[in-house]
Formats: C-alpha cells, structure tokens, sequence
C-alpha cells in the first residue's frame, strides 16, 4: 500500500497528536524532526521515524523533506519563513499552525511560483474558526458584523483568574498583549488587545470575551470591504481579563513578557480536562430582513485511539490534519497558497480527521481508512 510521507516539525504536545493521528489512518508514513533529542525521546508514538536535526539550518531541513510529499510545522512562528522555503526547495506541500501576521505574509511570497500548496494557519484559530465564520458569513445577502469568539477554558477552574494553562504560554501572552486586526467602520483596522469586553452564556453558564490577536487570520482581507464589523475574541470565565489587565497594565508586566512566563508557569497549573468553546454570530441581511445567525460548537478533552488527549489538541490537530487530508483527496487545490476560509465547513466536517470536532463516537475513536487510491 502507498503511503504519504509526512514530515512533522515539531516534537510538543500539537506536533505529537499530528504525527499520532496521521499515523493512526494508515495512509500516511511519518517522520518526526526536532532539534530536541530529549523531545524526541519523550514522544509516545508508535511506529514513527525521528530525527534530531537544527530546524533552523536551511540546507539540512530541505535534506530532510527529500522525498517527502508534504511537511506539518508545529515549529514556533519565527521558524515558519525557514520551514516554508525548505519546503519549495524540497517541491513538497506546506501546511503550519502560525497565528503571526508576519509569518503568514512570507509564506505567501514563497508560494508565489511553487509547485504544490502552502496552507498556513491550518489550527483552531486561525483555521477552523475562519472556515465557520465564513460558512456563516456566507448565509447573508449583506453583513453588518461578524464575532468570532474562541476560548480553551478548564474544566473545573479553582483558582482567581479561573483558568489553567492548556497551551503555549507564549501563545497566551501574545494573545494579551499584541494589537488585534478588526474591521470596524468597513475599514481594516487594529484595536487594542484586552478591549472590546463582551458578557453572554451560553446553556446556563456565564462567559466573558474580549479583544485578543492572531485569531482572525486571512480572513481580515477576505472580508474587506463586505462586513462593517469583523473581530476576534477569546472566551474566558467572567473576571479573568480584568486580573490579566492589572498584571500587564497596570503591575507592568506588558514589558516584562519572560518575567510573566515564569510567574504564570511557576503558580498556574497545567491541565487536560479542558473543553474548546466557539460561538460566533453574524448579523445582515437574510431573505429580505435584518437577522442574526449564530455558530456554537464545544469541543471537549477525551480519549482518542486509546490515549487521553485535551480539547486544545484535538482542535488543532484535527483541524491541520483534515486540511493535509482534503489536499490528499483533491479537495483542495494541489498548487499555490490556500486561505483557510476558502475551505468548505460541510467537507471540514465530513473528512475523517474534521470528524474529530463531534464528541460522540467509541472511547477508543480512530480515523480510519478513506484515502483514494
């Protein structure tokens, strides 16, 4: 049986459920590159190759994605330019998980002229998020505003700020303290972070939502010009972004960005038992009448080909993985750069690592064999 080989950047907890779940189909051959040999040896995948080599050296990363059909970055975001020029010297597909503006804008300018696809941005948010939002934003003859709320909250907060870390911290801080791209007014803009503070509930339970950035993506330029309002926002029990604006604002952490890691790493607890929250809504006009559709989906941690995986991993994963499937599959084009919004939500949905966003399903769920030949 022919497999694709997969080449994953990136041996952490979202670099290792890639390689799991890919693996796991049957249809793909994986192999793991790290710069860490102790990452690599952490990893508890079975039947993968790894490598430890300097991601960061161009000319042994495009060595190594020889013969690859595809590369995964699940690299921090300043590596994305290195990791994509590899993969057009090496002529094989590119897909990352990068929220960075910058980042995303080089991986356009190598596409330009390449071979195969380069899809950034493939994770929660940007990547699902973007496909929902503008599934939804679709459903109007005219758009007045789009809100893309997202949160990866625990399960059972016990402390002030009512979380707990379920990913990057230096995702999180970013997330607090960049400008945020909006459309307000039908004009590209950026609003501070922490701002724009919004309360609803959702099935009983209260939420808060505010300014954060990197979520929006491509979708910012998508929508230029055809929505008056289009903004992301994280979700978080009520009370978090007003603890997390006197530690950055007015204690000054906002300067010292290390010092709040190691604060952050040092006193909040890690956990899995987490779920992922999306709910955006759309405002226009539909059928003649000024109406508001809305998109709610919760994803939550559980157990997957028999090992526990949180919320946060099973979103991003799934998501990246149902994106390097559909290019598998030919449902996406096979050349230059791919927009997450300009993939179909029902083919998201029905691929059979998109299924991965429904919880239902067997304890031990397993994507199995749907590979044309």
């Amino acid at each position: 049986m022919n497999r694709h080989h997969v080449a994953v950047v990136g041996a952490g907890k979202i670099g290792g459920m890639i390689a799991a779940l890919l693996q796991g189909s049957g249809d793909y051959q994986i192999k793991i590159l790290d710069q860490s040999v102790e990452a690599l040896t952490e990893l508890d995948v079975a039947h993968v190759t790894t490598q430890a080599l300097d991601v960061s050296d161009p000319a042994k990363l495009t060595h190594a994605l020889k013969e690859c059909d595809a590369v995964i970055s699940a690299a921090p975001f300043f590596l994305t330019p290195v990791i994509a020029q590899a993969a057009k010297d090496a002529d094989c597909h590119y897909l990352d998980l990068t929220e960075d503006v910058d980042s995303t804008a080089m991986v356009e300018k190598i596409a330009e002229g390449a071979n195969k696809a380069f899809a950034p941005q493939c994770g929660l948010a940007p990547g699902f998020v973007s496909i929902a939002g503008h599934d939804l934003a679709q459903q109007f003859e005219s758009l007045e505003d789009l809100h893309l709320r997202v949160g990866a909250l625990p399960r059972y907060p016990t402390n002030k700020l009512k979380y707990n870390l379920t990913w990057s911290t230096d995702g999180l801080i970013n997330e607090y303290c960049n400008p945020c791209l909006a459309i307000e007014g039908g004009e590209l803009t950026t609003v501070p972070a922490l701002a724009g503070l919004q309360n609803f509930s959702l099935d009983g339970v209260d939420y808060e939502a505010f300014n954060t950035s990197g979520g929006l993506g491509s979708l910012s330029k998508t929508l230029q010009g055809k929505v008056q309002s289009l903004r992301y926002l994280s979700i978080r029990y009520p009370g978090h972004r007003d603890i997390m604006e006197l530690l950055l604002k007015d204690l000054g952490f906002i300067n010292k960005r290390e010092l709040l890691k190691e604060v952050m790493e040092d006193a909040i607890p890690a956990t899995m038992q987490d779920r992922v929250l999306i709910f955006i809504t759309a405002t226009g006009m539909k059928d003649g009448r000024f109406q508001q559709r809305s998109y709610s989906h919760v994803v939550n941690d559980r157990e997957i080909m028999g090992k526990h995986w949180s919320g946060i991993q099973i979103t991003t994963a799934a998501s990246i993985c149902a994106t390097l499937d559909m290019l598998m599959t030919n449902k996406l084009q096979a050349k230059g750069f791919i927009k997450q919004e300009s993939i179909n939500l029902k083919d998201f949905l029905s691929n059979r690592f998109g299924r991965l966003y429904n919880n239902g399903g067997s304890d031990h769920e397993t994507p199995g064999h749907q590979l044309a030949a």
